[in-house]
């Protein structure tokens, strides 16, 4: 089992920057890939980055060139540092971890309770 806990959500004006954290305590396998998914109002959860431990990232096209995902492999942290926001980014940020690396949601078994991004105008 692992436990994942989110923070660093927010309100921010168009253009601002937000710094997420997620740290979590489990099973190390099961926390070999650590990232971000997002979930809008009316919307489906949707990829934004991952890392997976001692290797690279994936990001989706819209956190390209804004956002940069980096960890603490040691003590298994997570962090979704994000700049020029738009209003468009606003939702729900879920912390997720799975062993095997993947865009899709339904690949990620643990999910933390998620953090409130809210960019304005």
């Amino acid at each position: 089992q692992v436990r994942l806990v989110e923070s660093g959500g927010g309100s921010v004006q168009a253009g601002g920057s937000l710094r997420l954290t997620c740290a979590a305590s489990g099973r190390a396998y099961s926390t070999y890939v650590m990232g971000w998914f997002r979930q809008a109002p009316g919307k489906e959860r949707e990829f934004v980055a991952v890392r997976w431990r001692s290797g690279d990232a994936l990001y989706s096209d819209s956190a390209k060139g804004r956002f940069t995902i980096s960890r603490d492999d040691y003590e298994n942290i997570v962090y979704l540092q994000m700049n020029s926001l738009k209003p468009e980014d606003t939702g729900v940020y879920y912390c997720v971890s799975a062993g095997g690396i993947s865009t899709a949601a339904n690949d990620y078994e643990n999910w933390g309770e998620g953090t409130q991004v809210t960019v304005s105008r």
